[in-house]
């Protein structure tokens, strides 16, 4: 018996997910922990929307689908049989479509597999279930930050529908469902504070470096704040930090896993709450749901709310350290660390040089550390 994992909002909540999974594995007081996802043999599987920010996917328009795919495995019938759709190395996005889950179906010691919400919640969730039967257990939803517990209101809030179509779809299989928040306020959109007060009662997991470490291969160049923020305060790392759209606090309480039923997320969340009750039939119905509970579109993606500096030097090639971390104190805002998303666009470079960034860098922390 093993357990269905689903990376709550796409994007990089994979990389967490994995963490949170090598951590649930290891947990010696839950003895509902799923199968040792260390062997290869028994990886974890991860069920994602593949939905990611505009640098990534230029097209920009909501969740990717089966159809965006090349060379996707097929389970059951696949997505229109009935059954559903896996990630591998081969698989690529058809442009201009961009994804990163088929380099991370390389780097990631886990399965994944494509959560595709094209033809509506039933159909989604109809996925959802015949994953977790090709699984052979429970489902595990695990959101990293925490917007999962919105309530729709929060200022800080930019991406509530994804979450919150998940929490319904679940709801729907009527598969035994545990919903872990990992990282409270880490995604930047709403306060840790708040979200602890929504957490009263549950007890918190704190995984250890080692299930951070299961990420790190596809840390050192994927674009993730979120993830990369639980990862670095798993390795001990504490303070401010400058992400590519605010500045979030990394403090004692950031490295907890936090566990709670799915009815009790879905009684926070009204967006998952109206969906249940109105079962739209496509996903733009459900998008607008959304949209009118919240104000937030549901099918937009989240723009960059900071502009993005010019470059001081002429392209990587010609960047040293000392002129990059100048230029990255500059766009700091006196705070203790940076992401490499935002180091990255603060020296007008992309996502896909922070491998090459990493290396002017010297650095191979999920964070960059800015000295005093």
């Amino acid at each position: 018996m093993s357990d269905l994992y689903i990376a709550a909002g796409g994007g990089g909540d994979p990389l967490g997910t994995l963490i949170a999974a090598r951590a649930l594995a290891a947990d010696p007081v839950d003895p509902t922990g799923p199968a040792d996802p260390a062997d290869p043999a028994r990886a974890p599987l991860i069920a994602t929307y593949a939905w990611e920010r505009p640098e990534v996917d230029p097209t920009a328009g909501g969740p990717l689908g089966e159809r965006d795919f090349d060379g996707l495995v097929h389970e059951g019938g696949g997505i229109r049989g009935g059954g559903f759709a896996a990630f591998t190395p081969a698989t690529r996005a058809r442009p201009p479509a961009g994804s990163t889950l088929p380099a991370l179906a390389g780097d990631l010691p886990a399965r994944l597999l494509l959560l595709d919400p094209a033809r509506g919640l039933a159909c989604l969730a109809r996925q959802i279930g015949a994953m977790a039967e090709a699984a052979g257990g429970r489902i595990r939803v695990v959101d990293i930050g925490g917007d999962i517990l919105t309530h729709g209101d929060e200022p800080g809030l930019c991406s509530p529908f994804g979450d919150a179509l998940t929490l319904a779809a679940c709801h729907l299989t009527g598969i035994p469902t545990t919903v872990h928040i990992a990282g409270p306020g880490l995604d930047g959109e709403i306060g840790e504070q708040v979200l602890l007060e929504r957490l009263a009662g549950c007890r918190p997991l704190v995984p250890d470096r080692e299930a951070a470490t299961a990420a790190a291969r596809a840390l050192a160049w994927h674009p993730s704040e979120a993830s990369a923020l639980w990862a670095a305060a798993l390795h001990g790392a504490r303070g401010t930090v400058r992400t590519a759209r605010t500045v979030v606090h990394l403090t004692d309480t950031s490295p907890g896993l936090y566990p709670l039923p799915l009815q009790e997320a879905v009684a926070h969340n009204p967006v998952a709450r109206a969906l249940v009750a109105e079962h739209p039939a496509t996903l733009d119905a459900a998008a607008d749901v959304s949209h009118m509970l919240t104000g937030i579109p549901g099918l937009e993606s989240e723009r960059p709310r900071t502009p993005q500096q010019a470059s001081p030097v002429t392209g990587i090639a010609f960047l040293d350290r000392d002129t990059a971390m100048k230029a990255l104190h500059e766009t700091a805002d006196g705070t203790d660390h940076i992401t490499l998303r935002h180091a990255a666009r603060a020296l007008g470079l992309t996502w896909t040089d922070i491998p090459a960034l990493r290396a002017v860098l010297t650095t191979d922390t999920p964070l960059l550390r800015l000295a005093p």
